[in-house]
């Protein structure tokens, strides 16, 4: 005799959960709106254009598309349609997850500025008349500060008078660099601010 399943006819318990009803074919997801900012990009309803074009990986036929065509084909991936591009005739378009994206970027943009911080500056500075122990020392001082990573600010200071015989310090700075090109390049020619002639030298990046 087959197996019949009880029928409880009576009340339903209280808080008992109501079945969700089914979503429509073709309907397309609700996308809850957001604060935009001056810098997002245009995603989803907010793209105008009547036709994109649509590039990445992900998308089998790459080329223009009517927008309502594109938003069924991101819809269909459970991603956003992101204008990457708004000035180009069409706009070009990706589907993607558009809160990754955002992520992503954020932390590429954060990492490029913990590097620029990273880089120290060590002054290194000369009197017009060094004499040659002196420079010597001060020449093992800079290779170390370049061969840690760090670039080299050397500079000359001129007192009273003695900014009268600026090319002297000129030839001390070059020399300077000549020395130490096997740990950095100049930045620039010695220049000449104030009573001071600074040359910035930057360490070799390593292989």
């Amino acid at each position: 005799m087959p197996y019949k399943p009880n029928h409880f006819s009576g009340p339903k318990p209280a808080g008992a959960a109501k079945p969700s009803p089914a979503k429509p074919a073709g309907a397309r997801s609700v996308r809850p709106e957001r604060k935009k900012d001056e810098n997002d990009l245009n995603i989803n309803e907010e793209i105008t254009a009547s036709q994109v074009r649509l590039v990445g990986d992900n998308i089998a036929n790459p080329g223009v598309y009517p927008i309502a065509q594109a938003m069924k084909m991101a819809d269909e991936l459970d991603l956003d349609l992101v204008e990457i591009s708004a000035k180009a005739d069409p706009p070009v378009c990706k589907i993607l997850d558009y809160q990754k994206y955002v992520y992503q970027q954020k932390k590429k943009a954060k990492e490029m500025k913990q590097n620029s911080s990273k880089i120290v500056i060590k002054e290194i500075r000369f009197g017009p008349n060094t004499d040659d122990h002196d420079f010597q020392f001060k020449l093992k001082h800079a290779q170390e500060f370049l061969s840690e990573g760090s670039k080299v600010k050397a500079s000359v200071f001129f007192r009273g008078r003695s900014i009268m015989f600026s090319d002297q310090g000129e030839k001390l700075l070059l020399k300077f660099a000549l020395d130490l090109e096997e740990y950095g390049r100049a930045e620039n020619m010695p220049k000449l601010e104030g009573k001071r002639m600074i040359m910035m030298i930057a360490p070799i990046k390593k292989k």
